[in-house]
């Protein structure tokens, strides 16, 4: 028991299945844990043997195993997770932003699945699927009543595999067929425009292996539009993280050189670390780095232009640590909701130690191993990022935000590290009058909805967020105040 395991990992800073990046995970048996508890691990042994002979149809052994294992971890935490063949497969797709598919943003209405923007040069973009369009079969299933993910899993599937869609398209009154052969899909996790001429938008969904890259090509094209901005709107909202190499380098962009952007502490020594503005902290797999060829064609601009980061209740870990960064330097105003408070690193290493985990034959642990800081030092587990302007989602208020899951909200959560936490008594309350308020909104027609559309005139936090930049008055939320951490129940 005194040897050392060295396993290759990947740390993870996403909410759910996240996004990694490779770092090195020891497992040490350390002479001051306490000896293996026999009479547990006896008791373990009795309850497999009664299951396996006793229950009332045979069950297979290596699935009671591998139950048991799951149970174990997700005891633990939210994001601590046993990761069998499939979850393995679907978790390194969220990892890379590669899938294989037809190559569709989607979403539901009236019971069917709503094509929202087909991706460039995608299967559906070449097919000619266009915003708006409505599938209402998928091959010979009607969709009428599928939920969003299982509409997915059958649109999904081995590559050069066909799939039919039919389409209704509503401006043209008809019903049509579309056979689309699968391939795979790269996402787009960024998305920019100028908003007005010296304003500019940048969005990040998501920070997966290709973001850096994506951001400094969409900034080049923006600064090539516009070469004299004097302003810039980085939107963080709903985005719920991904690889800590893309925030680190993300922030890094904007910030001067060698500053700290975020630390981590937990128990083993490689899961205390610093991650800094610089080269070294966010290129560590090589390559061309794309940042300095966008310093190049901007002449440093991002260094000094005005920045504002927009931030939701959706926007979580990787895009928190952004935007306590860019707070924390005093380098742009964040404004918008308190962000969700997902602040733990999660470690992903392959149960199968010769093996990485973007290979991974088997079954993986993602486990949560640190806990994350701003520079300041301040944790963001089950808080969030205070911004420091309040904006609501709407003109007419902060309509639906209270619906939104947060760390706190997670059965299991970890706390913060950084004093006790109270109870928020009138979050329920809040949350039950925005079911009855979307639930009225859903039924008028999609013009008159006052849900949020990101990156349009109509998108109140972003007309803010230009507010602030030109030195104009901001529309400050009248209702919202920091959130007090939830008591955390033992």
């Amino acid at each position: 028991m005194g040897q050392k395991l060295k396993i290759a990992g990947w740390v993870s800073v996403g909410v759910f299945a996240g996004a990694l990046t490779t770092v090195s995970l020891q497992t040490v048996a350390r002479g001051t844990l306490a000896p293996l508890p026999l009479e547990e691990l006896q008791q373990l042994a009795a309850v497999f043997g009664m299951v396996k002979s006793n229950y009332v149809e045979p069950v297979d052994e290596k699935k009671l195993i591998t139950d048991a294992i799951a149970g174990m971890v997700a005891g633990l935490d939210p994001h601590s997770v046993y990761l069998d063949k499939k979850s393995l497969k679907d978790f390194n797709e969220g990892t890379t932003g590669k899938f294989v598919g037809v190559g569709i943003e989607i979403s539901q209405e009236d019971g069917l699945i709503k094509v929202v923007s087909p991706i460039e040069d995608s299967p559906a973009f070449r097919a000619g699927l266009k915003p708006n369009d409505l599938i209402v079969k998928i091959d010979d299933t009607p969709v009428k009543g599928m939920t969003l993910n299982e509409g997915v899993k059958r649109m999904r599937g081995e590559p050069g595999t066909k799939v039919l869609l039919s389409i209704f398209r509503k401006e043209e009154n008809r019903t049509f067929p579309v056979t689309i052969v699968r391939e795979e899909i790269k996402t787009q996790s960024v998305k920019s425009k100028v908003i007005e001429p010296g304003y500019g938008w940048i969005r990040l969904s998501q920070f997966q292996e290709r973001t850096v890259a994506d951001f400094s090509r969409k900034m080049e094209e923006m600064y090539k539009q516009d070469p004299k901005l004097k302003g810039l709107v980085l939107d963080l909202r709903n985005d719920p993280g991904g690889y800590l190499d893309a925030a680190v380098a993300i922030s890094a962009a904007f910030l001067p050189e060698n500053v700290t952007v975020v630390s981590a502490n937990g128990q083993l020594p490689e899961s205390k670390f610093t991650y800094k503005a610089a080269p070294r902290y966010y290129q560590r797999r090589g390559g061309p780095d794309p940042l300095k060829h966008l310093e190049e064609v901007t002449h440093g601009a991002l260094k000094s232009v005005p920045l504002v980061v927009l931030v939701n209740e959706g926007s979580a870990s990787a895009s928190e640590i952004v935007a306590g960064a860019l707070q924390d330097h005093k380098r742009a105003k964040v404004l918008g909701n308190q962000t969700f408070g997902k602040g733990s690193v999660q470690t992903a290493v392959c149960l199968d130690s010769a093996f990485r985990m973007d290979n991974c034959p088997t079954a993986a642990l993602k486990l949560t191993t640190s806990r994350y800081y701003t520079p300041s030092g301040k944790s963001i587990q089950a808080k969030g990022i205070v911004p420091d302007v309040m904006v609501d989602e709407t003109e007419e208020g902060n309509l639906f935000a209270a619906l939104r899951t947060r760390e706190a909200d997670l059965e299991k959560h970890l706390a913060s590290g950084q004093g006790a936490e109270v109870k928020d008594a009138a979050r329920e309350k809040a949350r039950e009058e925005a079911r009855i308020r979307l639930e009225e909104e859903m039924k008028k027609p999609a013009s008159e909805r006052k849900l949020p559309e990101f990156g349009t005139a109509k998108d109140f936090p972003l007309m803010q967020a230009i507010n602030q930049l030109k030195g104009q008055p901001v529309m400050v939320s009248k209702t919202l105040v920091e959130r007090p951490e939830e008591k955390k129940e033992n």
